[in-house]
């Protein structure tokens, strides 16, 4: 008989996972944890009943939010990277050999604990990286200790705005976003499925706008995040850094040494997720 795993999302719709074996399951003192070996997408990280990451189609989400960042700026050498605890975006960012220091900061040491055990092909070899720093902590605490203009780029791989997530979408976090990057930093964030929680992503980028002068949001097509297109926010100092034709996409990409090591992302996709299908760009205006 199989057995089936459902995702706890959304109370009137959903997905199913055909379970070959349970992995690892704990309680931390922020969220249940379950890792999984399906039948269909290999193992399968959840958090309070909500899939993170699968291994079938992880790269599309940490690709995205690890490569459009970094190559929007162009010379980023201090990264911070906040939640991603499985070390997916990790080990992307560290493939840009202009990064000097890549900062992970991540409250539930379990999550890393149980990725580094139990999905040690996420973020690879990024945990031995020298130019790896990875903190158990509060990243709202980290970034207020910062200093000023610490950072060139700011990742947050965080769960939905709500319960240990949640302080991770406001004003006080974005304020302080801005204080520790550099002139032209650029901040992404994980911003939903606009179909299903476009009022998140209303709330977070008007947010975001109070603190960065180009606040806009780019698609991305990840098969388990269900519901059509994912948002990720983004704000940056600099309007230009979203403003880049392929052909210099491309030639960052080959600089950084990531050109030709993706299977999502590409300088054409990069360029043409920042054109929003109306449905997510009126998530981006004020209500």
């Amino acid at each position: 008989m199989t057995s089936w795993v459902e995702e706890a999302l959304y109370p009137d719709w959903g997905q199913r996972f055909a379970c070959k074996a349970e992995v690892a399951r704990a309680r931390s003192p922020y969220q249940d944890i379950l890792v999984f070996e399906s039948a269909s997408h290999g193992r399968v990280l959840m958090l309070d009943g909500v899939v993170q990451i699968t291994e079938a189609d992880e790269f599309v989400y940490q690709e995205m939010m690890a490569h459009v960042p970094l190559l929007a700026h162009g010379a980023a050498e201090r990264v911070l990277v906040v939640g991603g605890g499985d070390g997916g975006i990790l080990r992307r960012v560290l493939q840009h050999r202009n990064v000097r220091r890549a900062v992970l900061v991540e409250i539930d040491e379990q999550v890393i604990a149980l990725s580094k055990a139990h999905l040690p092909g996420i973020g690879g070899d990024a945990w031995a990286d020298p130019r790896a720093e990875v903190v158990v902590g509060d990243a709202i605490h980290h970034v207020a200790e910062a200093p000023t203009g610490a950072f060139d780029a700011i990742i947050v791989d965080s769960t939905d705005p709500a319960g240990v997530g949640e302080v991770l979408f406001t004003e006080d976090f974005y304020r302080e976003c801005a204080r520790v990057l550099t002139g032209r930093g650029v901040v992404v964030n994980q911003g939903g499925v606009p179909f299903m929680q476009g009022d998140e992503l209303r709330r977070s980028s008007a947010r975001r706008a109070a603190f960065f002068p180009d606040t806009h949001a780019y698609c991305i097509a990840v098969p388990t995040y269900v519901g059509g297109f994912m948002a990720i926010g983004w704000g940056a100092k600099d309007p230009a850094c979203r403003a880049l034709a392929p052909a210099e996409v491309e030639r960052r990409a080959a600089a950084a040494g990531v050109l030709g090591t993706t299977r999502y992302w590409t300088p054409e996709i990069h360029a043409g997720a920042f054109n929003l299908p109306p449905y997510v760009a009126d998530c981006l205006r004020p209500a």
